[in-house]
This record gives structure tokens, C-alpha cells and sequence, in this order.
């Protein structure tokens, strides 16, 4: 991975190759932002340009030794940690590199989701155990191999469980001269505090559409229109505009559960949606939560659309479509109302409840809240 290969992000492209240039690189450097907007390929990126022996233009040269370990994911000195789950016992990152590999070659903006299915956590929560710590501070004892520094590049340093992460903490904040640390990090609120102030913090903006549009059709192959559509909805991520634009089948299907599902409830349709709440929940709880994300997206771009703002609404020309007859069923004296309830049961999916339950109770509240009359008067 080299700099010329991040979309948009030039600001923090310079510091990073300052940094390095002046050999004034900090212990423990921290990589924040949503996910999908290039964090994981910038530190990829930084850690190739580390290592390489012929940088040139202000990147790496992408053809010596070193360069070409980094591109085949197997370079002595670039040790990659990131979250697992427990098999026979506990498990390190080293046990899952086969996978690894494949999201490193083939989901380089690393959404989480698609990690937790190459892995087949099902129900289990991938973390970062504290026996990975324990591996962290043996090879880091020890000479680096061939290169100058020996880089940690953790992914996802908020799933530390709270033994590992207190065990990293001496080694983080008083690591050997020849070790760096590269944390990745989707939500710093769920980091450790005491792990957080040991690292020098990069905040990562999402991208705009044009730096968006611009990758989907330089890389990707994609159509103009579907790269502007892409871009568009996308929210500053390109993980989202690369699923979007690449895989369209999975948010189609979305559409047109979400599109009965408003039908369907608005017309007290009991038994129609005891059937939709059975048929999302066979999609087992991980592709069900990123439905319940994409219904609470619906409800808020149509509020915008109802509020005559189309302009800053994110949609499809598709979802563009049924909004304009839907719209006007989201309004002031709903809108929080349905997506407090698609939030309960997000987060109740996600505590591994019962989800044919849940979602026929949802099915049953989003009746009630998508049927509440305009308010004539809008509260002070």
C-alpha cells in the first residue's frame, strides 16, 4: 500500500511523510475516524513508507524487498493485531491470518461486519484478548528482523478487553526504541483513557463526494452515474461507496424489505409483517443489524425529503422514488419516535436477543409511529 493509493486525506499524507523523513516518529501514533474512510490503508501506507529503502516522491517506492513483503502481507517487522474470537481456548490474531489475508486483498477499508462473517463469529463479539498481550510484549522484546523498527499495527484497539488493554499500557507508553504502534480506531469513546493519552492523535474527516467519485471510477470501473449515486449516500465513506457502487444486491434487497415493511404497517397488516420480522430475522444477527442501520437512514433522508430539503437528502434515485409518496408519513411527531424504536432494537439484536421477537415487536410499534397524524402545531 502506498500514498498514491489513499483517496483524499493529503493533509495527514504530510504529516506522516514528515514524520518518517525527520525520523521523529512517535511511540504509539492514533488513527481516528468512522469507518471505511481510509485510516486502515493510511497506517498500511505509513508502515511500507517506514520500511522502504528507496522512498522517492514522497512515497514509498513499492519495489524493494521490503515494499514487496508489505504488498504479500508478510514482512517480518510489520506485526498486524486485531480482534478474534475464541477457538479451543484462547485464540491471537496469528490464528486467523488466513482470513486476514483475505480482508487485507479484498475489504482493504475493513468494515467490521465483514471481518466478524470471514471469521464465522455468529453470535460471539470479536476482542482483542489479553493473551494477544502477552504476545504483543514477547515479540516485541525481541531485535527487529531486517528493518529499523518493528510496527504494531492494531486494528480496532477499542475491542481491547480491559486486562489486555492494562497490560499493553507500560509497553505502549515506554515501548523499546526500535517499536512503533499504529492504532486504528472506528469509536475512540470505547478506547481505554489511559490508552488513548499514550498516543499522538490523527483525526480523519470523512471524504467528499468528489474525492469518492473519483476513486469509484479510477478503481472500481463503475458507471459515472453510479459513482455519483455512490458518493453521494455514502456519508464521507468509502467502505460504504465501494459496497454501494460494487455490491448493490444486498442494499436493493434492504429497499424492498423497508418498502414493505412501511406498506404493510401503515395498513395494520398484522400477519404480513410477522412474516417480515421472520424473514429478517433468518438473516442472522450481523447483516440484521446493518438492515436495522439502513431502515434508521430511510426514516431520517425521508424526514429530510418531507421537510422540502431534498438537496442534503442521500438517496438513491430508487429509494428517491417511493420517498415521494412515503415522505409525508415522517414527519415532527414521528420521526424520533420510529428511530428511538429501530435503535432499541439494534442494540438488542446486538445483545444476542431472541430476533424474531424483537423485530415482530417492531413491526408492531413502527405501526403505531408511522400512522401518527402531523402534529397541526409544532411544539416550542
Amino acid at each position: 500500500m502506498k500514498f498514491a493509493d489513499i483517496a483524499g486525506h493529503s493533509d495527514i499524507i504530510n504529516s506522516l511523510r514528515q514524520m518518517a523523513d525527520s525520523g521523529k516518529i512517535p511511540h504509539a501514533i492514533l488513527f481516528s475516524g468512522i469507518s471505511g474512510i481510509g485510516k486502515f490503508r493510511m497506517a498500511r501506507a505509513f508502515a511500507q513508507y517506514i520500511h522502504c529503502s528507496a522512498r522517492r516522491d514522497g512515497d514509498s517506492c513499492g519495489v524493494c524487498p521490503s515494499c514487496i513483503q508489505h504488498q504479500k502481507h508478510n514482512n517480518p517487522d510489520l506485526h498486524f493485531i486485531y480482534p478474534v474470537v475464541k477457538r479451543d481456548g484462547n485464540s491471537v490474531s496469528t490464528d486467523f491470518i488466513e482470513p486476514w489475508k483475505e480482508m487485507l486483498s479484498e475489504w482493504s477499508y475493513m468494515p467490521p461486519e465483514k471481518w466478524n462473517e470471514l471469521i464465522q463469529a455468529g453470535n460471539s463479539q470479536p476482542a482483542i484478548f489479553v493473551s494477544e498481550s502477552e504476545d504483543i510484549i514477547a515479540r516485541a522484546s525481541l531485535s527487529a528482523f531486517q528493518e529499523n523498527f518493528k510496527i504494531f499495527l492494531i486494528w480496532l484497539p477499542e475491542k481491547l478487553r480491559l486486562e489486555a488493554a492494562n497490560k499493553l499500557l507500560k509497553i505502549i507508553e515506554e515501548p523499546f526504541e526500535d517499536t512503533v504502534f499504529l492504532l486504528v480506531c472506528n469509536d475512540e469513546s470505547k478506547l481505554l483513557p489511559t490508552i488513548f493519552s499514550r498516543t499522538q492523535r490523527l483525526y480523519f474527516r470523512p471524504l467528499s463526494e468528489s474525492d469518492i467519485a473519483t476513486h469509484l471510477l479510477r478503481t472500481k470501473g463503475v458507471g459515472t452515474e453510479i459513482a455519483n449515486a455512490a458518493s453521494r449516500i455514502a456519508e464521507g465513506s468509502m467502505g460504504k461507496a465501494e459496497s454501494l457502487a460494487c455490491h448493490p444486491d444486498e442494499i436493493l434487497e434492504f429497499s424492498d424489505i423497508f418498502k414493505d415493511t412501511m406498506r404493510m404497517a401503515y395498513g395494520l397488516k398484522a400477519q404480513a409483517l410477522k412474516g417480515i420480522s421472520e424473514k429478517c430475522a433468518a438473516m442472522g444477527r450481523e447483516k440484521l443489524i446493518r438492515f436495522l442501520s439502513y431502515c434508521s437512514r430511510m426514516v431520517r433522508e425521508n424526514f429530510i425529503y418531507n421537510m422540502k430539503i431534498p438537496q442534503i437528502s442521500l438517496m438513491t434515485p430508487d429509494e428517491e422514488q417511493f420517498s415521494l409518496r412515503f415522505s409525508p408519513f415522517i414527519h415532527e411527531g414521528n420521526v424520533e419516535g420510529l428511530d428511538s424504536e429501530i435503535a432499541r432494537a439494534s442494540s438488542d439484536i446486538e445483545r444476542n436477543a431472541n430476533a424474531k421477537i424483537v423485530m415482530f415487536d417492531l413491526m408492531l410499534l413502527i405501526s403505531q409511529w408511522v400512522r401518527t397524524p402531523k402534529p397541526s402545531v409544532l411544539p416550542i
